[in-house]
């Protein structure tokens, strides 16, 4: 059974647009693990945030994580909050190399511009600084490598991701 490659990262971290050309250039499967959720619960992601709170939305993404357990042979990109859910990372790790976007809050500040809308796990009054700073010590936690993304071009960081799965 062949590996998935799971990417993590902040929201606007790139994961969904390096995962579309790492499963291309691999020719693994693509998925994008925001589309499950807005799959199985038939909404898009803030309107789920919106009508039904953060903490069920949490737990629709650990679902939508934890129904990709029999796939194989797939770059996934998780949602930037997928990391809250101890289940759903282990779940992942069991059968892939998991990747840490890594890009420095300067940048995702300046990526991210439709943040209310955008479909972001965060509590009322949070600061795009605190939900950094809170979440970076998870995405190193499980990660197997990190990858600095700082200035770098979609093809160079694919060819990286690359390097280290053929290592």
């Amino acid at each position: 059974m062949d590996k998935n490659i799971v990417l993590i990262g902040m929201p606007s971290s790139g994961k969904s647009t390096i995962g579309v050309v790492l499963a291309k250039a691999l020719g693994k499967k693509f998925i994008d693990t925001d589309l499950v959720i807005q799959e199985q619960e038939n909404q898009l992601l803030q309107e789920i945030i919106n009508k039904k709170g953060l903490s069920y939305f949490k737990l629709a993404e650990e679902k939508a994580i934890l129904s990709l357990s029999e796939i194989s042979d797939t770059v996934i990109s998780t949602g930037g909050s997928a990391i809250y859910s101890r289940k759903a990372m282990q779940g992942l790790k069991a059968n892939s190399y998991v990747f840490y976007l890594n890009l420095p809050y300067n940048q995702i500040l300046s990526r991210l511009h439709n943040l209310s809308t955008r479909g972001i796990a965060m509590n009322n009054g949070q600061s795009l600084k605190q939900l950094y700073n809170e979440r970076t010590p998870l995405y190193k936690k499980y990660a197997d490598y990190i990858i600095d993304c700082d200035d770098k071009k979609i093809h160079s960081i694919v060819n990286e991701i690359v390097d280290k799965i053929n290592m």
